[in-house]
C-alpha cells in the first residue's frame, strides 16, 4: 500500500488549509456531550497553526434533513477554543458567501464551517459542493478518520480539487490498523461483539485465517449460536444470515471461533427487567441475552491475557444498563492489563472503555469504528485514495 502524503509534503505557511475533521459528537442541551473527537482533532489543527497557516475545519453532525439549528456546530466551536487554547469562530454557511467572509475576516482565528451536511450535494459528493469548499482554502488535509469510508464531498471531493495531505490522527489511525492487518505479534486475538453479524461478517471472513483466537459476544453471537443449532430464546437473530453464517463456522478456520459458554438473560429488554444466567446453547424459550455470563466473561478475560495483538470491536452485551455491563466491564479489564498492542474502535466499545475511565490502558483508542471495519475488510477507504492520487504542491 503506497504512503499517504503527510503536512511535510504541503506547502502552509501563509496559506489557507481546510482541515476536514471528524466533529460529529453527541450534543446535550445545546452543549457537547462527549469531547473525545474534538480533543483528537485538536493536534492537526495546532500543528497547522504552528506552521504559519491560516486553518478552516469543516465537518458533519449528525443526520440533519437540511439546515437544523439543533444541528449547528456552534456548541462544536465554542469546545473546540476551549479545548484547542485557540479563538474560533463559526461561519454562517459551509462554502457561501458568509464561509467567504468569515474567512477573510478571521485573522488568527480558526474558523468552522458550518454543517457540511446541511448541504444536500455534501453525501453525493456534488461537484459543485466541492468546488465551493475547495475555494476557501489553498490546500486541503483530510484528518477526519471516521469519515474516511465514506465517498463525500468535504473528504473526496475537496480531495480532488487541492494539494492534500492527511493529518496527523489519520495517519495514526492508519498505522494502528495496518499493524494488526499487516503482521501482528501473535497470539493475536479478537473479540467481536455488537447488535448484528450482518455488519461485521466482512470482517470476520477477512480476518479469521489471521487470528490465533476471534472471541465472540454481544447480541450478534445469537445469530452463530442459531447457526450451531442451539436454542436462543427470544434473543436477536439475522434469520437471513444464518445459513452464510454456518458456513463460516464450518470452514477450516471455524474452529478459531470461540462461543460464549454462558448467557445473561433477561424476561424484557429493560433496564430493570428480572434476569438470571443460562447456559448459551440452551437458552429458555421465553427471555432474551443481554450479556455474557459469568463463567463466558472469565474465559474471554484469560484468552485475551495470553494475547500479544488484540483488536476490539462492539460491547459484550447492553453495557449501558447496569445489570448487563458485567461482561463489557470484564473483558475490558483484561484488555487494559493485557502486554498486548491493542486496538479499540467502534463507539460503543470506546464508551465502555472511557466510562469505566480505562480509555488510558489501551494501545490506540480509534475515533472510526464503520472506517476501521472498512479498512479491515477492504484494506483502503475512499478518503485514503483520494489522498494517494491528489497528493501536490
Amino acid at each position: 500500500m503506497s504512503a499517504l502524503p503527510t503536512i511535510d509534503d504541503l506547502e502552509v505557511a501563509g496559506r489557507t488549509v481546510l482541515v476536514r475533521a471528524d466533529l460529529n459528537v453527541p450534543l446535550s442541551d445545546g452543549a457537547v456531550g462527549d469531547d473525545f473527537r474534538i480533543r483528537a482533532a485538536v493536534p492537526t489543527i495546532a500543528e497547522l497553526r504552528r506552521r504559519g497557516a491560516r486553518v478552516v475545519v469543516c465537518s458533519h453532525l449528525g443526520r440533519p434533513n437540511g439546515p437544523d439549528p439543533a444541528f449547528s456546530m456552534r456548541p462544536v466551536g465554542s469546545a473546540l477554543a476551549e479545548i484547542g487554547g485557540f479563538p474560533v469562530v463559526v461561519a454562517p454557511d459551509v462554502g457561501g458567501p458568509g464561509a467567504t467572509e468569515t474567512v477573510r475576516q478571521a485573522g488568527n482565528s480558526v474558523v468552522l464551517l458550518e454543517n457540511t451536511r446541511f448541504e444536500p450535494g455534501e453525501t453525493s459528493n456534488a461537484p459543485e459542493l466541492a468546488d465551493r469548499l475547495a475555494a476557501v482554502a489553498d490546500a486541503f488535509v483530510l484528518d477526519a478518520f471516521g469519515s474516511a469510508h465514506r465517498a463525500h464531498a468535504s473528504t473526496v471531493g475537496v480531495a480532488e480539487r487541492l494539494p492534500s495531505a492527511a493529518g496527523t490522527l489519520l495517519l495514526a489511525e492508519v498505522a494502528a490498523f495496518n499493524r494488526i492487518i499487516e503482521e501482528p505479534a501473535r497470539p493475536f486475538v479478537v473479540l467481536l461483539g455488537g447488535a448484528k453479524i450482518s455488519d461485521k461478517l466482512g470482517v470476520v471472513r477477512k480476518l479469521l485465517p489471521r487470528v490465533d483466537v476471534m472471541l465472540i459476544g454481544g447480541a450478534m453471537c445469537f445469530t452463530l449460536l442459531s447457526a450451531e443449532g442451539y436454542e436462543v430464546g427470544d434473543s436477536l437473530v439475522e434469520e437471513d444470515m444464518v445459513d452464510e453464517v454456518a458456513e463460516v463456522l464450518a470452514s477450516a478456520e471455524g474452529s478459531r471461533i470461540a462461543l460464549p459458554l454462558d448467557i445473561v438473560v433477561g424476561e424484557g429488554f429493560a433496564a430493570d427487567t428480572a434476569h438470571r444466567i443460562e447456559p448459551a446453547g440452551d437458552l429458555s424459550s421465553h427471555g432474551m441475552g443481554l450479556d455474557i455470563g459469568p463463567e463466558t466473561a472469565e474465559r474471554f478475560a484469560a484468552i485475551i491475557a495470553g494475547a500479544d495483538t488484540i483488536f476490539w470491536n462492539g460491547p459484550m452485551g447492553v453495557f449501558e444498563w447496569e445489570v448487563f455491563s458485567a461482561g463489557t466491564r470484564r473483558v475490558a479489564e483484561a484488555i487494559g492489563a493485557a502486554r498486548a498492542y491493542s486496538v479499540v474502535g467502534g463507539g460503543d466499545s470506546v464508551a465502555a472503555l472511557r466510562s469505566m475511565g480505562l480509555a488510558d490502558s489501551v494501545s490506540h483508542l480509534s475515533t472510526g469504528g464503520g472506517a476501521g471495519l472498512e479498512l479491515i475488510e477492504k484494506g483502503s477507504l475512499p478518503g485514503l485514495d483520494a489522498l494517494r492520487g491528489t497528493h501536490g504542491s
